[in-house]
């Protein structure tokens, strides 16, 4: 009994021992690898993915390791010939397929670097190849593949891709990846140790962001062309250099590292675009929508806001912490690879530099909301006027070579030409929008900032000349506008009023003489209380008060509140103006006493008033007269003038001259229902509710309780109506509250 004990123990160690060296076997034909974090990379082939995190901020012997089997063992090769680099234009002939774009190893002896079998790029002619087209591929081409361990005919396929243009984007990656490994090999271990000229040097780099280009959409192969790209950047700057990858690093950029780097050992002042790229580099900060969306938009408005607060950029003390450039590579046959570089710090991860680079980015994503929001509706386009108006201020000048450029030729060429007088319906059509029934708040605020965008001036302005246009009536323009910044004076608001009565009368007999324009525009001209840009208003908005048809709307309550003393001085003025021409005819006379009616005076006083002024009698007539009159001292100075009684006059006359008629809300809300499309007593609960984020369940009942509405059936009413509006909900229901979506309320609005 203890014999048959004995002998079954005895069977038992020898299958354990057999199955470790079985383990061990296995286990030399597989590669171990360190993985580092902080570098999420996959690659995926047809028939496997696998997927690793790295860390380059440990050091090599403090790595972890892990075995990938490759599921195919490496083919034993008999050939004894020394691997060797062939160099592009090199005519290479294997199993009946020859290459000449060379860029390869070729041979039968090439030592990994890990000491773990044949480098894996290593073409060895003497491994068996069948023919099959550059698509062909099988399971044997599985991550990290090696030409000596894919089958046959996965041999045949990547020598077919070779002897091709190398350029077809449905070859299996599995292939790129080989030819890629012995790139790789030829830049850190050759350049490095031996010799490779600065020619070949930078023929391989140019031929890697060619493979770049055509099979960069896997992101494992782009992850690591990319980093490739960087390394060589830093092994030869004088010879390869590439602005792109500055300017759009990866968030683990060994280049942009150095870069800030040098700069920061060097003393220099990180500018702009770095400031950039260093802000897309912050592993914890995360551009959000708009920046992304207006990638363009936000750059330019980030390095201008930057300038404008750090001028020539922020200025960083160089940290302790040093920098460590590590390489990982794409090859498992290529391990612990060093990249020579200088000692220098690494600010890559300080806090207080990065705070003020967040700090800029925030600003502008907030200041391209609206734009960027505008822009993710169907149908959208930058050079919409729409889109362009909700560019930040900053960004004026893209505006204008954007959808602002048509618009902007035709008003300066109509600044030349017509004065700057246009239809107001001429104007609109750069909207892209239909032409209004009539002109209100909206429409008034839309042609003002479309002028403001392109850098123009608009008359009427309703911010400043207290009138609006009509749509069948004209806009005047002038050059440079009003500014971001304009307050108008009282000698503005003063001489503006002045203005309005001069031209009603002006423009009695349908025509404008050249004197009674002149004598107008002496008021703006002779005014040393005016500002260049207040001068330039007042000229167009006097333009366009000759060129727009007269009325006395909102005058006659305001001048019944005159003083005597005040209606008189009005009087003068509007004499001096009938009379600037030298003549005065009938229609003009009768006129002249429908104001004096309307500001209360005798029109018999009309004929005398016209005497006092001349110095000569004027003769009243239908004919025409050659002889120019001349207007006393007093009537030449009328507005000049600093005394009390035409100061308070032209004062009570403007406060709240010709205000802009609105239309009421409720008139506003039924002219509009049709194109609302939700009914008036949800539209009202919609209103009461987007003023506020969040309303408990009993605050919604109170509401709809006092519209007549019930509270579940008016959220679905609103949402249904939002949901055909912008394709989303307004509102969100919770078991003891409704939220309010201010996004969408944004869209709505809009």
């Amino acid at each position: 009994m203890e014999f048959w004990l004995l002998l079954g123990g005895g069977f038992v160690l020898y299958l354990f021992i057999k199955s470790i060296k079985k383990s061990s076997t296995v286990q030399n034909r597989n590669t171990q690898m360190p993985p580092p974090k902080k570098d999420t990379w996959s690659r995926t082939s047809s028939s496997n993915r696998v997927s690793a995190h790295l860390d380059d901020d440990e050091d090599e012997e403090d790595f972890a390791t892990f075995t990938i089997s490759y599921g195919h063992e490496e083919a034993k090769s008999k050939n004894k010939i020394t691997g060797r680099w062939v160099r592009s234009g090199e005519s290479i002939s294997v199993k009946e397929h020859t290459m000449t774009g060379g860029n390869f190893y070729f041979g039968g002896q090439l030592t990994s670097l890990d000491g773990y079998g044949t480098e894996a790029s290593l073409i060895d002619s003497a491994l068996k190849a069948n023919n099959q087209p550059l698509t062909y591929e099988d399971d044997s081409l599985g991550y990290w593949p090696k030409y000596n361990s894919i089958s046959d005919e996965c041999r045949g396929a990547l020598l077919s891709w070779l002897a091709s243009e190398r350029n077809d984007p449905a070859a299996p990656l599995g292939y790129i990846f080989i030819y890629f490994y012995g790139l790789e090999r030829r830049v850190v271990v050759d350049s490095i140790q031996s010799g490779v000229d600065d020619t070949e040097f930078k023929a391989i780099f140019e031929e890697i962001l060619r493979l770049k280009d055509i099979y960069g959409t896997s992101r494992s192969f782009l992850n690591y062309a990319t980093r490739l790209l960087e390394i060589m950047c830093l092994l030869r700057p004088n010879v390869v250099s590439h602005a792109g990858l500055e300017r759009n690093p990866k968030q683990d950029s060994v280049l942009l590292k150095h870069k800030l780097a040098k700069a920061v050992d060097q003393g220099y002042p990180i500018k702009a675009e770095l400031a950039l790229a260093w802000l897309k580099f912050i592993p914890d900060y995360n551009l959000r929508k708009p920046a992304r969306r207006c990638a363009y938009e936000f750059s330019q408005m980030f390095t201008r806001l930057y300038a404008k607060k750090y001028n020539e950029g922020i200025n960083v003390k160089p940290n302790k912490t040093r920098l460590k450039i590590k390489y990982w590579p794409a090859s498992s046959t290529l391990r612990g690879i060093k990249i020579p570089h200088e000692d220098l710090p690494d600010p890559s991860s300080l806090k207080g530099p990065t705070n003020k680079l967040t700090a800029i980015a925030d600003e502008c994503t907030e200041a391209l909301d609206a734009y960027s929001r505008y822009l993710g509706k169907s149908d959208t386009s930058r050079t919409d006027i729409a889109a362009v108006l909700l560019l930040p201020e900053e960004l004026n000048d893209i505006g204008a070579t954007l959808g602002l450029s048509k618009f902007k030729q035709w008003a300066e060429d109509s600044i030349v030409s017509k004065n700057g007088i246009v239809d107001f319906s001429e104007f609109w059509k750069f909207t892209k929008t239909p032409l209004p029934e009539k002109i209100n708040k909206k429409e008034s605020e839309l042609i003002q900032s479309l002028a403001e965008k392109a850098g123009l001036g608009l008359v009427p302005d309703t911010r400043y000349h207290h009138a609006k246009a009509s749509v069948d009536g004209k806009l005047v323009l002038f050059s440079e506008g009003h500014g971001k910044y304009f307050e108008p004076s009282q000698a503005f608001n003063e001489t503006g009023m002045t203005l309005r009565l001069g031209a009603m009368v002006a423009t009695i007999d349908s025509h404008v003489d050249e004197a009674e324009f002149t004598l107008l525009k002496q008021l703006i001209d002779h005014n040393t209380n005016l500002s260049p840009t207040e001068k330039r208003s007042l000229h167009s908005y006097l333009i366009w008060r000759l060129n727009t048809a007269s009325n006395v709307t909102g005058l006659k309550a305001r001048l019944e509140k005159l003083g005597a003393k005040e209606k008189a001085a009005v009087s003068k003025i509007l004499i001096g103006v009938a009379l600037a021409d030298g003549k005065i005819n009938p229609d003009e006379v009768k006129q002249l006493e429908k104001l004096y009616t309307l500001l209360g005076l005798d029109k018999s006083l009309v004929t005398g008033d016209i005497h006092n002024v001349t110095t000569r009698k004027v003769t009243v007539s239908d004919q025409p007269t050659s002889k120019k009159f001349e207007l006393d001292e007093s009537a030449l100075a009328i507005h000049e003038s600093q005394t009390k009684d035409v100061q308070s006059m032209l004062s009570a006359i403007f406060v709240g001259e010709e205000p802009i008629e609105e239309t009421p809300a409720s008139e506003e809300y039924d002219t509009d229902k049709e194109n609302i499309g939700i009914d008036a007593q949800h539209y009202a609960l919609y209103e009461n509710l987007i003023n506020r984020d969040r309303w408990s369940r009993n605050e919604i009942d109170a509401l709809c309780k006092k519209l007549g509405l019930m509270t579940s059936g008016a959220i679905e009413t609103i949402n249904d109506w939002a949901f055909e509006k912008v394709d989303a909900p307004v509102l969100e229901e919770e078991a003891d509250a409704v939220y309010v979506d201010q996004e969408i309320v944004e869209e709505l609005e809009g």
